[in-house]
C-alpha cells in the first residue's frame, strides 16, 4: 500500500463571483508559517484537522477541530502548525462592509463592530464556515449567501461588540501616523528609520516604539504587509506579478513571490488565476 505523504501542503485562495466582498481560503499547511500581518476585513476560520497556533496580541489561540477563530480588522497576528502534522482549515475573509451591514440588520450594535473573543469552541459555527465553502464551490449563490449571514448573525449575537476607537492620545501617536502615511506614499522607495525619524523631528528608537504600539508591528514589518496588500489590489486589476512587484517596491518577482506566499498563503500567480474562477479543486502552494 502506498504511503501517505504527511508533509504535502496545498491551498486554494479564491473569490466567488456572486459574493465579491468575500475571500475564501482552504488549505493544508505543515511547514508554512504566516509572519505577523493584518487584514483590512475580518477573518473567520475553522480547523478541520490538526492544530493551528494563532499568535494574537492577547496570546496564542491553539485552534483544533470545532474551534472558530475570529480576528478583527487590522489586528496583527501570526499562524503556524501546532502539531507536527500541521493543520487543515477553511477560512472566510468578509469585508468590513459585509459584517457591519449584517450587524445593522440583526443587532442593535452600531458603528464598527468586532468580536471580543479570538477563539471559541463552537462546532455548529465551524460547520457553517465549511458549508459556505461548499456552497460557493458548487456555485450555489443563494446557499452561500444565506449560510454566511446565519454564521455572522450567530457570532455577532454570542461574541459581538462595538470596537473602541484606536488609541491615539499617547506620546508619539501622531508621529506613528505620519510615519505610516510617509511609508504609504513612498512605498517603492522608503526612507531609512533614521531619515524618517529626522523628518518627523523625533529619534529612531522613539519612532520605532511609537509605531509598534500604534500598529502592532515595527515599520519594516508593516511596510512588507502593506506592499503585499497593494500588490493584491494590482493583481485583482489584472497587473502582471512582475509589474506589481516593481510598483510596490520589491526588488523582483521572486521577492514578491516569497513575501506574498508567506502572508497570503498562496503565490501571486496562483492567487491571480483563481480570482476569475468560480469552481476549482485545491491547488498545491508551490510557486
Amino acid at each position: 500500500m502506498a504511503e501517505v505523504d504527511t508533509t504535502r501542503e496545498w491551498a486554494r485562495y479564491w473569490q466567488y463571483a456572486e459574493l465579491p466582498d468575500l475571500d475564501l481560503l482552504r488549505a493544508r499547511y505543515v511547514r508554512h508559517a504566516f509572519p505577523r500581518h493584518s487584514h483590512e476585513g475580518y477573518v473567520f476560520g475553522t480547523i478541520t484537522s490538526g492544530v493551528e497556533d494563532v499568535g494574537l496580541p492577547g496570546g496564542t489561540v491553539h485552534a483544533g477541530p470545532g474551534t472558530v477563530v475570529m480576528i478583527n480588522p487590522e489586528v496583527p497576528h501570526t499562524a503556524r502548525a501546532g502539531v507536527p502534522e500541521g493543520w487543515v482549515y477553511a477560512t472566510l475573509y468578509p469585508s468590513a462592509q459585509v459584517i457591519n451591514d449584517i450587524a445593522a440588520d440583526v443587532t442593535s450594535l452600531r458603528g464598527t463592530v468586532g468580536f471580543a473573543e479570538s477563539g471559541v469552541r463552537d462546532p455548529y459555527a465551524a460547520r457553517l464556515i465549511t458549508e459556505v465553502h461548499r456552497a460557493a464551490e458548487e456555485g450555489n449563490a443563494l446557499a452561500a449567501d444565506s449560510v454566511l449571514r446565519v454564521l455572522v448573525a450567530r457570532l455577532l449575537d454570542r461574541h459581538g461588540s462595538v470596537l473602541p476607537a484606536r488609541a491615539s492620545a499617547f506620546a508619539g501617536a501622531r508621529d506613528a501616523a505620519r510615519a505610516r502615511n510617509a511609508l504609504e506614499e513612498r512605498m517603492a522607495s522608503p526612507p531609512t528609520l533614521e531619515a524618517l525619524a529626522a523628518e518627523l523631528g523625533t529619534s529612531p528608537f522613539a519612532l520605532l516604539r511609537a509605531f509598534k504600539k500604534q500598529y502592532g508591528m515595527p515599520p519594516h514589518t508593516w511596510l512588507t504587509d502593506a506592499r503585499v496588500r497593494r500588490a493584491r489590489r494590482m493583481l485583482d486589476a489584472g497587473t502582471a506579478p512582475a509589474e506589481a512587484a516593481a510598483a510596490v517596491g520589491f526588488t523582483d518577482q521572486p521577492h514578491l513571490n516569497r513575501h506574498f506566499t508567506r502572508i497570503v498563503g498562496v503565490p501571486p500567480g496562483a492567487y491571480q488565476r483563481e480570482r476569475a474562477r468560480t469552481y476549482k479543486t485545491g491547488r498545491d502552494i508551490s510557486p
